[in-house]
C-alpha cells in the first residue's frame, strides 16, 4: 500500500520588511457591496505593502462621507485623523509640518473635496503640501442619499434628485489651475494601473492629486453616468502604460523611442511606456487641452496628465528644521526671555 505523499504549504509571499500583505489591511469594510471605494483601499494596501512602507511612517487622513470611512479599512497600525466636512487640507497641512517625516495619504471625496472643500483644496495643491491626495470621485453625496456633488454631469438625472442643471466641476482641472506638480486620474477597476499611480505619488516629494472614478452602486451606477462601472470599462482610454520602479530594486531600462523615464525626487522612477500616443506628462499645457477635449468627446481618459518634480514642497518651502518639530523640546521652541526682551525692545 503506498503513501499518499503530503504536500508542502507555499510560504506565504513577503515585502521587503518581511510582513505578508494581510499586515497592512484595516478594519472589515461597512460600505455598500460593490462600492469602488473599497477598490481604491485595496490597491493602497498592496502599494504600500509591495514598496516596503512602515505603517508607523504613514499619517491617513479624511475628511466626510463614504470615502472618508475608508482610512479605517487599510493599513491599520497606521496614524489616523478624520476631520471636518472638507477640512481635510488644513488638518493634513498643519500634521505634515509638525512632523514632515510622516508619510502622509488623504483620502477625500467629490463633495468633500470639489464642493464645501474646493477652498482648502486649492490652498493645499499651491502650497505643493508633500502627501497622496486621492478624490474616490462618484458624482454623488452617498452617505446622505444620493444629492448631486459639483462633479455630477450636466443634465444628469437621478431618481431621488432628479435633474443636474449644473456644470460640472473636473477635479483635475482645477489641480492644475492651482499649479499642482503631480495630476493624474484612475478608475476604481482598473486595478494594474491604480497601482502604479499609488507608488509614483507615494513616491512624489509635493502633492499628488489622483482623481479615481469610483462608482456608487447604490445611486449613480447607471448606465448613463460617467461615474460608472459600465462608462468606466466601455470608455476609459489610459494615455500609457504605466509601472514603476521603486528605488532599492535596481532594474535598467533599455532606452527606447516609445519609453519616457520620469525621474523622481527619491531617485526613484516613473517609467511611461507609449502605447501609439504621443503624451508628454510634463507638458502643462497640454495636460489642459487633453482633460478638455476629454470633456467635450466624453472619454474617460486616465494616467499621469501632468508632473513637474522640481518645484520644492510646502515643508521644503519653510526650511524647517532637519528634526520633526513635533520631537523640539520645549525649550528649543520658546524663545528665551532675553530673546523676548530684544524683540520687545525693537519695536
Amino acid at each position: 500500500m503506498t503513501a499518499t505523499p503530503t504536500r508542502t504549504a507555499r510560504a506565504p509571499k513577503l515585502n521587503p520588511l518581511g510582513l505578508e500583505k494581510t499586515a497592512y489591511k484595516g478594519a472589515d469594510s461597512t460600505l455598500c457591496n460593490g462600492c469602488g471605494h473599497d477598490s481604491i483601499s485595496a490597491r493602497i494596501i498592496n502599494a504600500a505593502w509591495e514598496m516596503g512602507l512602515k505603517q508607523q511612517d504613514v499619517v491617513k487622513f479624511s475628511g466626510i462621507g463614504c470615502s472618508s470611512k475608508t482610512p479605517a479599512y487599510f493599513l491599520g497600525m497606521s496614524h489616523g485623523f478624520n476631520s471636518l466636512h472638507g477640512r481635510m487640507p488644513s488638518v493634513s497641512t498643519g500634521a505634515l509640518v509638525a512632523n514632515r517625516t510622516l508619510i502622509g495619504i488623504g483620502v477625500s471625496g467629490d463633495g468633500d473635496t470639489a464642493s464645501i472643500g474646493i477652498g482648502q483644496f486649492k490652498h493645499l495643491v499651491r502650497r505643493n503640501v508633500p502627501m497622496v491626495y486621492v478624490v474616490e470621485n462618484n458624482g454623488v453625496y452617498g452617505l446622505t442619499k444620493g444629492q448631486f456633488s459639483a462633479t455630477a454631469d450636466l443634465n444628469q438625472t437621478l431618481k431621488y434628485a432628479g435633474t443636474n442643471p449644473y456644470m460640472p466641476l473636473d477635479i483635475c482641472l482645477e489641480a492644475l489651475a492651482a499649479n499642482a506638480t503631480f495630476v493624474a486620474r484612475s478608475f476604481a477597476g482598473d486595478a494594474k494601473q491604480l497601482d502604479a499611480l499609488l507608488k509614483a505619488a507615494i513616491a512624489h516629494n509635493g502633492l499628488a492629486v489622483l482623481d479615481v472614478i469610483s462608482p456608487c452602486v447604490t445611486f449613480n451606477n447607471h448606465e448613463s453616468s460617467t461615474k460608472s462601472y459600465a462608462f468606466g470599462k466601455e470608455f476609459e482610454i489610459p494615455l500609457h502604460e504605466l509601472s514603476f520602479v521603486p528605488s532599492y530594486d535596481p532594474i535598467e531600462i533599455t532606452e527606447e523611442a516609445d519609453e519616457t523615464e520620469v525621474k523622481l525626487h527619491d531617485g526613484s522612477s516613473l517609467v511611461l511606456k507609449r502605447l501609439g500616443n504621443d503624451y508628454d506628462p510634463t507638458d502643462k499645457y497640454l495636460a489642459y487641452r487633453t482633460l478638455e477635449e476629454a470633456r467635450q468627446q466624453q472619454k474617460l481618459l486616465t494616467g499621469i496628465f501632468y508632473i513637474e518634480p522640481q518645484t520644492p514642497s510646502f515643508v521644503d518651502t519653510l526650511q524647517i528644521t532637519d528634526t520633526p518639530l513635533a520631537q523640539l523640546s520645549q525649550a528649543q521652541t520658546r524663545p528665551s526671555r532675553e530673546a523676548l526682551a530684544q524683540l520687545m525692545a525693537k519695536l
